[in-house]
């Protein structure tokens, strides 16, 4: 069973927050999208990263020079 709570925000966030839903929604509809896809942004920000990547063409060279030696 889901307990509800109340928290406090502005009415200009709570009129934002509104834009995101569609007729019928309750704020935990909107919420919960929301939510799902900030984590879903998260995960495809963390998986895409490429600051410690490097080119396949570097990286080929390397393995290729580690098998020579």
């Amino acid at each position: 069973m889901n307990e509800n709570t109340t928290i406090s925000i502005s009415k200009e966030i709570r009129d934002k927050i509104k834009e995101f839903g569609s007729k019928g929604d309750s704020y935990t509809d909107i919420l919960t999208r929301l939510y799902e896809s900030a984590k879903q942004r998260q995960i495809h920000d963390l998986l895409m990263d490429t600051k410690k990547c490097i080119p396949i063409e570097e990286a080929l060279e390397r393995a290729k020079k580690k098998w020579q030696k």
